[in-house]
């Protein structure tokens, strides 16, 4: 999977130095623990650190082509093409002969064949760089959907980039910075395209390229989901779901190193597993392996609710039985969510704050305990966005608002009107109003519609969802997909999502939202299409978000962890705060307001971010 870094400077009074694209490349180290190199020529250094999973042995990086003495092509590269052995194959026949195994190497050799148009034919999750010595030139590319993370910074004369801001931040010539629409966008709880947060860097599009020259930056699109009719009837649709899933499935299953699910007893991580397992019995390679996540004394404390009717537990031993999977259950109890190190060390991966707290806390411990037994991982991601999955998007009321459907009524609860989120009531009102929070989102919101691709002729119902499965796929999968990113990396696991194939995005995208919910349901066409591989309460489950601990020790700990903030009158964060409300929460504890227990993991987090990052904040 591997993290990738790299300094372009056209300045010769500016050359490139060793000693920066060590430093650079050197913050990544947990993203790749196997190996790491760097190359350097007149105008750039190329750095990268290796988590081995195709060919250990063989794919060693940066990765060079050479025509006798001179290097014709340099790349770091990060992530895995899944249709490398077809591509090896066609390639061959155009005669390219190959050193390794790796689907590094296939792609350097399908850039030489096929220049930049080689981005077509690519299937996978992917963020690389390229260096031709004889242009002069460098070329950035992420892949469609974003599931491989890629930040640049333009210098004067030359770019930085890397995996992860922190890789830049290495570099002299940039310091963390925040203005009032990078507070603004951190705030949103909506992922714009491009934007980092941080003043002067940006984040590569998804599905775009970057080409550098002196001359300057040139961004291209190559890949977006279109508008296209859907003729096929339901039974055909149904058929070709399944079609492209069991294809995805035994492409993503090709590994050099242990893999595994991820398995939480849900519909979409239950039909990744089924399918695995189906897979890996037809090749001999079974039983599947799978994870899943629980909490300490969570069925004692677990009470059912409007987002959660059941825990995941049982239903995750339930499909594991039904499918032969050799099944565990990675238990957590507060003192491990609330340990300072671990809360510390999420941090440092997401290089920015948020306010999911044990959310992204199990996370990384889950992941971290999966990768003592397993390098890969494949997860579920992108099924609720791709099938419809959220209750938002069966809600009248947030179908029909004026703003992102997750942050809209009886949904967003938050200070700054509506379409807001939790997350702000510890924020201060003279904060938001400053920033002008909502109107950053609302603007955001007109600014997304105007990219959705439409079919001529559809029903305002039609449009107004095809308009929602947008906004999920291009604002709110973007974040999920970040954050599945840093945890896992902070670990070394590479996971793998294959709801996120652009064949099936392209497929289900333009299937119509009558044929998606065809029999009343959220996700009608993923159960369709995969029932037979399924237990019927596993099937007919309704959907409950990722859990959090119900422990009330740990609302204490949050507790507490505020009270320490409050005491130190020069603590950064207390200027972003609202006191009176801060005193509330101190005082009275976490239960006393809505939203509360959000905005304490929220403070918390920039607290930590503010110290450890030394960010100045310019508004």
């Amino acid at each position: 999977m591997c993290g990738i870094a790299g300094w372009v400077s056209y300045d010769p009074a500016e050359p490139v130095q060793q000693q920066v694209i060590d430093a650079m490349t050197r913050t990544m180290a947990c993203r790749g623990p196997d190996d790491h190199g760097v190359w350097l020529d007149d105008r750039v250094a190329l750095g990268h650190r290796r988590l081995a999973v195709i060919d250990p042995e063989g794919g060693s990086q940066p990765m060079t082509f050479r025509h006798g003495d001179r290097t014709v092509v340099a790349l770091t590269y990060s992530g895995e093409v899944f249709n490398h052995r077809e591509l090896r194959e066609e390639l061959a026949r155009h005669g390219h002969r190959f050193r390794t195994s790796s689907d590094t190497e296939v792609v350097l050799h399908a850039y030489l064949e096929w220049g930049e148009d080689f981005t077509e034919r690519l299937n996978g999750m992917y963020a690389f760089a390229l260096w031709e010595p004889g242009k002069g030139e460098l070329l950035l590319v992420r892949d469609r959907l974003g599931i491989k993370p890629l930040y640049y910074f333009p210098l004067r004369d030359g770019l930085l980039f890397g995996s992860e801001p922190k890789a830049i931040f290495a570099h002299p010539a940039a310091r963390p910075a925040v203005d009032g629409e990078g507070m603004a966008e951190l705030l949103s709880f909506t992922k714009t395209p491009g934007h980092a947060v941080y003043s002067g860097m940006r984040e590569l599009r998804p599905g775009h390229t970057l080409r550098v020259r002196r001359e300057g930056l040139r961004l291209r699109r190559y890949w977006e989901v279109e508008a296209r009719e859907h003729t096929d009837d339901l039974d055909t649709t149904v058929g070709r779901v399944r079609e492209l899933l069991d294809d995805i499935i035994a492409r993503q299953l090709i590994s050099d190193v242990p893999l595994c699910t991820l398995l939480s007893g849900g519909l979409d991580s239950s039909v990744i597993t089924a399918l695995a397992a189906r897979q890996l019995e037809r090749t001999g390679d079974g039983p599947v392996r799978s994870f899943a996540l629980d909490f300490a004394a969570h069925a004692e404390n677990f009470q059912a609710d409007e987002w959660r009717g059941t825990p995941d537990t049982p239903y995750g031993h339930l499909l594991a039985r039904h499918v032969g999977a050799d099944h565990r259950v990675v238990t957590l109890d507060a003192p491990a969510l609330m340990d300072p190190a671990h809360r510390a060390a999420v941090m440092r991966a997401r290089d920015l704050p948020f306010d999911l707290g044990d959310g992204d806390t199990s996370l990384y411990l889950l992941f971290k305990a999966v990768r003592e037994q397993s390098t890969v991982a494949l997860s579920g991601e992108s099924a609720d966005e791709l099938f419809g999955g959220y209750r938002w998007l069966h809600h009248p009321d947030s179908v029909a608002a004026p703003t992102f459907p997750w942050l809209a009524p009886p949904f967003g609860t938050g200070i700054s009107g509506p379409g807001s989120g939790p997350g702000e009531a510890l924020i201060d009102r003279g904060l938001i109003q400053k920033i002008e929070l909502g109107d950053y989102r609302a603007q955001r919101y007109r600014d997304a519609l105007t990219e959705v691709p439409h079919v001529p002729g559809a029903s305002a119902r039609e449009r107004r969802m095809r308009e929602l499965c947008y906004l999920h796929l291009t604002r709110f999968l973007p974040w999920m997909l970040d954050r599945k990113d840093r945890a896992s990396m902070a670990v070394g696991l590479e996971v793998r999502v294959p709801f996120c194939d652009h064949r099936l995005v392209s497929y289900v995208f333009n299937t119509p939202w009558s044929m998606k919910t065809f029999d009343g349901r959220e996700k009608s066409l993923l159960r369709a299409a995969t029932r037979d591989l399924l237990p019927p309460e596993i099937a007919d489950r309704v959907k409950a978000p990722y859990p959090t601990t119900k422990d009330p020790r740990y609302l204490e700990a949050l507790r507490a962890e505020l009270a320490r903030v409050t005491r130190d009158p020069d603590n950064p964060v207390l200027a972003l705060l609202d006191r009176p409300t801060l005193t509330t929460a101190v005082t009275e504890g976490l239960a006393a307001g809505e939203g509360l227990r959000t905005s304490a993991e929220l403070v918390l987090a920039l607290d930590f971010w503010l110290r450890s990052y030394d960010v100045r904040l310019d508004f």
